[in-house]
């Protein structure tokens, strides 16, 4: 487990979980002790553990490939909480989410505000959540590039969402991903720019790198 960030107002914690080392982030509420997951890829028993001294309200999914939701059921199951996901990725679901999200929609969680941010490519239904500074991204962005893709138009798709929703957060917002270390919006426009000023294959898919691409 390791702070991302630890002050007055909130507190967030981040563990890599199952064998593709996915994050799962833990938000506490310092004011009521109210908290969050998003994202249950592994070690249903870790998380718990995690939560002790906070109260779970919600456990937010990003998106429903399997390396984020091999703890899903095991956790819903021990925290008796609802789970928050996009309709579009709800079918494979076991049981349907107790929450469908959609862009825009705001949640509380104690004294914070979570804003949620529909940004489909990576899946139809991909999730992103804006908490104070903190934009929770799951597979959309990462450090160096965007989430894996599978066709073109998934992959246009995946820009659109980078740049309409993410890029035009503040630069300092600290972008935490699904997989991999934390980065910030103002890198991420940097390395994008990059990309963005040569030309592309319109075939372009699949595991892009801005830098390299």
């Amino acid at each position: 487990m390791t702070d991302i960030v630890n002050d007055d107002n909130i507190r967030i914690e981040t563990m890599q979980l199952g064998p593709w080392g996915t994050n799962t982030y833990i938000v506490v509420c310092h004011l009521t002790r109210d908290s969050l997951v998003v994202d249950a890829p592994a070690s249903a028993d870790k998380i718990v553990v995690s939560l002790k001294d906070t109260n779970p309200v919600y456990i937010l999914l990003t998106h429903d490939h399997s390396d984020h939701i091999g703890a899903l059921a095991e956790l819903r199951s021990r925290l008796k909480v609802p789970l928050s996901a996009h309709a579009s990725d709800s079918r494979s679901l076991r049981t349907p989410p107790e929450t469908l999200l959609n862009d825009g929609d705001i949640m509380a969680l104690g004294n914070l505000e979570i804003k949620v941010l529909h940004t489909p490519g990576h899946t139809p239904g991909g999730l992103c959540f804006k908490i104070g500074n903190y934009l929770f991204a799951g597979d959309t962005i990462f450090p160096g590039g965007p989430g894996r893709t599978g066709s073109p138009d998934n992959f246009k798709q995946i820009v659109d969402s980078i740049t309409d929703k993410i890029f035009t957060l503040p630069d300092d917002t600290v972008i935490c991903p699904g997989h991999g270390n934390i980065t910030t919006v103002k890198k991420a426009k940097e390395e994008y720019a990059v990309f963005a000023s040569r030309p592309h294959s319109p075939d372009l898919c699949g595991d892009v790198l801005w830098l390299s691409s």
